[in-house]
C-alpha cells in the first residue's frame, strides 16, 4: 500500500517529470496542481494521476525515447566488433577500475550535495583549488560550510583509514554477487531478489526505494519503475553499471545487455539509457586510447532519438568549442542545469566534460568531476571508474590508494569490511575471455 501522505509527497515529483518527458502539459498548470495536491483526498490524487500519466506528448516533443529492448536497439547506431582479452591483460585495468570507483566516491562524500560555488569557494578557503587530493578540513569552522561529524572524522584528509559505506559501492558489489550467483544470464526478477535478499530498505533512495517499495507490494517489472514511481529518470540506475562493463571487457553490446535488465527494475528511458551508456563505455574503456573514443562507443549504445544522447552530444560539440572545462560547463548546465541535482541527464554531462576535459591524468579528471557539483560522489565513482580502466591502477598515484588500506565497507546484509584487491580478484575470475 502507498498512504496518502506518501502520494502527496511523491506527486508534485511526479508532475516536474511529466513535464520533463514531455507529456501535454505546461508550467503554470502544473505550479497550480503542486499547491492544490495537500488539500486532495485520496480519490481525487488517484484520478488525477491516472489522468496525468495518461496524457499525450505535446506537439513540439522531438524525441523518441523507448523502454522496450529491440525498439532501443532500432534506435541506436551501435556497431557489433569486439574485443577479446586474456584475465591477464585486463588485470591491471579492472583494479584501476574498482580503486579508480572508490576513491572517486570518497572524493565527492563530503561535498554531496554542495553547489559548484559553495565547494569552490571551501577548496579555496582550505587551500585545495584545484582538488588534487582528498578534502581537507578548514582551520577554522565556517558556518557556511557544514560538515557532518561522522565525514570530519572518517572522510577528510587525513581522517581516512577506509573507503566509507556508500550506496555508489554496495550496488557495485551488489551486482558482482548477482553475476557470481546467477551468471550472465540473470533475469530482472533476479535482480529485484537480490535487492530483497542483500540491500537494507532503509539503504535505498529515490528510485530505488519506490521500485523496491514496489516490489514488496506484488508489482512486476516494468511497472515496479513505474508506479509512484517519479524518479525514474534520476541516476539511481547509472550508479550500479560499473561491474558490467568490468566483467565484459572489449564486449559494449554485452554489457549494454546486462546494464538493461538491471535498470529497469527501477527506472524508465534516459535513467535505463544512463547505465546502459557507463556500462558500454567502461567496456570500450578496455580497448580505447582516449576517453572521447571509449564516450561516442557507449553513446551509440543509446537511443540517437533521446535526450541524453543529445545532451552528449551537446558535450562533445562544445569540448570542440571551449578550451576550458569552466566555460563548457557554464555553457551546458544554462540548457541542463534545471533539472534536479540527481538526475540522469545533468549529471552525465559533468561526467562527459571531466572525462574529455581530464586528459587521462587520474587526478585532473576526478578533481573536475567533484568541483562541479551536483551528485559529487556518484559522478566521482562513475569518473574515477572509467579513467580508471582508461590509465591503468598504476597511473593512479599513492597519495590515493594508501588511506583507503585496501578496505571499503559494504552496507549489504551479511558483509562489514571487502578488501578492494578481493573485489578486484573475483571481479577478474568472471572475466570473458
Amino acid at each position: 500500500m502507498i498512504t496518502l501522505e506518501k502520494k502527496r509527497e511523491l506527486f508534485p515529483y511526479e508532475l516536474d517529470q511529466l513535464l520533463e518527458e514531455g507529456k501535454n502539459l505546461d508550467y503554470s498548470e502544473v505550479e497550480e496542481l503542486k499547491r492544490k495536491i495537500k488539500y486532495m483526498d485520496e480519490k481525487e490524487i488517484d484520478g488525477l494521476y491516472e489522468e496525468l500519466t495518461g496524457k499525450e506528448y505535446r506537439k513540439n516533443w522531438n524525441y523518441n525515447e523507448p523502454n522496450e529492448k529491440d525498439n532501443i536497439r532500432k534506435l541506436s547506431n551501435f556497431s557489433k566488433e569486439e574485443y577479446h582479452f586474456t584475465r591477464e591483460e585486463v588485470k591491471e585495468k579492472i583494479r584501476g577500475a574498482w580503486f579508480g570507483r572508490i576513491i572517486g566516491n570518497m572524493l565527492g562524500k563530503p561535498v554531496e550535495g554542495w553547489n559548484r560555488e559553495n565547494i569552490i569557494e571551501y577548496l579555496k578557503a582550505a587551500n585545495s583549488y584545484p582538488l588534487e587530493n582528498y578534502i581537507p578540513e578548514l582551520a577554522s569552522s565556517n558556518e557556511k560550510f557544514k560538515l557532518s561529524k561522522y565525514i570530519i572524522e572518517k572522510g577528510l584528509r587525513g581522517k581516512i583509514k577506509h573507503a566509507l559505506r556508500d550506496d555508489d559501492v554496495d550496488y557495485t558489489v551488489a551486482n558482482l554477487e548477482l553475476l557470481e550467483d546467477k551468471g550472465f544470464n540473470f533475469s530482472t526478477y533476479d535482480v529485484a531478489e537480490q535487492w530483497i535478499n542483500k540491500i537494507p530498505y532503509a539503504m535505498t533512495y529515490t528510485a530505488e526505494r519506490e521500485a523496491y517499495r514496489n516490489i514488496i507490494i506484488g508489482l512486476k517489472p516494468p511497472q515496479t519503475a513505474k508506479f509512484w514511481n517519479p524518479f525514474r529518470e534520476w541516476i539511481g540506475a547509472q550508479i550500479r553499471a560499473d561491474v558490467f562493463g568490468y566483467v565484459l571487457p572489449g564486449k559494449p553490446k554485452k554489457a549494454a545487455e546486462l546494464a538493461y535488465r538491471d535498470a529497469t527494475l527501477s527506472h524508465t528511458k534516459n535513467g535505463v539509457y544512463g547505465e546502459i551508456f557507463i556500462a558500454a563505455t567502461i567496456s570500450a574503456s578496455f580497448f580505447s586510447e582516449n576517453a572521447l573514443e571509449a564516450i561516442k562507443i557507449g553513446q551509440s549504445y543509446i537511443p540517437t532519438t533521446s535526450r541524453l544522447y543529445e545532451a552528449i552530444e551537446n558535450c562533445l560539440l562544445t569540448w570542440k568549442k571551449e578550451s576550458s572545462f569552466e566555460e563548457a560547463y557554464n555553457k551546458l548546465m544554462d540548457k541542463y542545469g534545471k533539472l534536479s541535482p540527481v538526475h540522469t541527464i545533468n549529471n552525465e554531462v559533468i561526467v562527459v566534460l571531466s572525462l574529455l576535459y581530464g586528459d587521462l591524468n587520474f587526478s585532473k579528471t576526478i578533481g573536475l568531476a567533484v568541483t562541479a557539483g551536483l551528485d559529487t560522489d556518484c559522478n566521482g565513482a562513475t569518473v574515477g571508474s572509467i579513467v580508471g580502466v582508461l590509465v591503468g591502477e598504476r597511473n593512479i598515484e599513492s597519495k590515493w590508494k594508501e588511506p583507503l588500506n585496501d578496505t571499503v565497507e559494504v552496507g549489504l546484509s551479511g558483509h562489514r569490511d571487502i578488501r578492494i584487491s578481493e573485489l578486484s580478484e573475483r571481479t577478474l575470475n568472471l572475466v570473458e575471455s
